[in-house]
């Protein structure tokens, strides 16, 4: 069964000290190579894209495990990392700025993977949605500060990035892979964990939310005139069907203002354009989170499409916990977990004391698990 996964971490203010930095970077490097050369670099990227592999491999690492700046600063280890090693494997964005650069290093590094300028060009597209998904078509309230874009020197990627909640300080991770990915708009997530639910999340990505992303579809193919007479309906005060909507949905969505926060030039480009399904239509350029909003509204008041509404987010326990909290601990998993770790540990090239040091952190994070 496929899972869909999303971590939910508290902000920490501060960056590791450069002492530390510097030997993250060194331990990643040796650990990413020890599993590139035992099972190669798609097997390296289907253990980034596991959440709870990631939050491991972070704690070794010698990071905070509960630290929303342990995606951050483990993806900037293991970028300098890699950078220097020729594992055929690079890691491109960052945080911040460093996240925009994201298609120019695609196509800087993919060219000295010996990728073809249409496996470049697909690559960019990845990105681009990956992140356009997880800000917009996914509304849980994390827009995006660190976007990591991850390729194989055989065209294949991993998608690391995460979004903040400046309300309640806590930060959401998503991770992307793209063996996993058959539709960028359909759950396209590896797996979607968290510690805590949202009770409302307008999730345009869930299975059931295919009829709202086939009537979104429709309506942007009809004249854009159309659309805005509908929008318009819906700010009739006696519209009851509109009265529970907007009781029943979250405080932030402003029914009465909608047909201001459209994006209208958006909504006309992506009429010229004609999208064929609804990944055409998030890929238009200007549609962001109020447009998308607005279509599943009036894709349920109106047309009786309604979107999930229910928080993919699932608890980020790797193996369970020792009070059967979410669930009993898994010993078989557990274990396997430790001996992928224990073994790339042992085998790294790393001085002794930092292998030492290493294998310590795992000890303690699973005896506290």
């Amino acid at each position: 069964m496929k899972k869909t996964g999303i971590a939910e971490l508290p902000l920490h203010e501060g960056k590791a000290p450069r002492w530390l930095f510097e030997r993250m970077v060194k331990l990643a490097g040796a650990i990413t190579a020890v599993i590139v050369e035992e099972y190669g670099t798609t097997e390296f990227l289907r253990r980034l894209s596991n959440p709870h592999w990631f939050q491991a491999f972070g704690c070794v690492l010698g990071f905070d495990w509960h630290s929303s700046g342990l995606t951050t600063v483990v993806m900037g280890a293991l970028k300098e990392a890699l950078s220097k090693e020729n594992l055929g494997i690079v890691v491109c964005g960052g945080k911040g700025k460093v996240s925009l650069k994201t298609p120019e290093e695609i196509i800087t590094h993919g060219e000295k993977l010996g990728l073809s300028t249409s496996t470049l060009s697909k690559l960019v597209y990845a990105s681009r949605m990956s992140a356009k998904v997880d800000n917009t078509a996914i509304q849980a309230g994390y827009p995006l500060y660190h976007h990591t874009f991850i390729i194989a020197e055989d065209g294949r990627w991993a998608v690391v990035q995460q979004g903040m909640n400046i309300e309640d300080r806590t930060a959401r991770r998503y991770h992307w892979l793209s063996e996993k990915v058959e539709s960028f708009v359909v759950e396209p997530h590896t797996a979607i964990v968290g510690d805590a639910v949202r009770e409302k999340v307008l999730d345009m990505t869930a299975r059931s939310s295919e009829g709202c992303r086939k009537v979104s579809v429709d309506l942007v193919r009809e004249h854009p005139r159309k659309l805005y007479k509908l929008a318009k309906s819906l700010r009739d005060p006696r519209q009851a069907a509109l009265e529970r909507w907007v009781e029943a949905k979250p405080r932030k969505i402003d029914i009465l203002v909608m047909t201001r926060t459209i994006n209208w030039e958006a909504v006309k480009r992506a009429y010229e354009i004609q999208p064929r399904n609804y990944e055409e239509f998030l890929a238009v350029e200007g549609v962001g989170p109020s447009t998308v909003r607005g279509l599943a509204l009036i894709s349920e008041l109106i047309f009786g499409e309604p979107p999930s509404w229910r928080d993919p987010v699932k608890y980020s326990f790797a193996f369970g916990g020792k009070d059967g909290v979410p669930f009993p601990v898994r010993r078989e998993d557990m274990d396997k977990a430790t001996s992928i770790l224990e073994q790339a540990i042992r085998e790294a090239r790393i001085g002794e004391k930092e292998r030492i040091q290493a294998l310590r952190r795992l000890k303690l994070l699973l005896s506290a698990t």
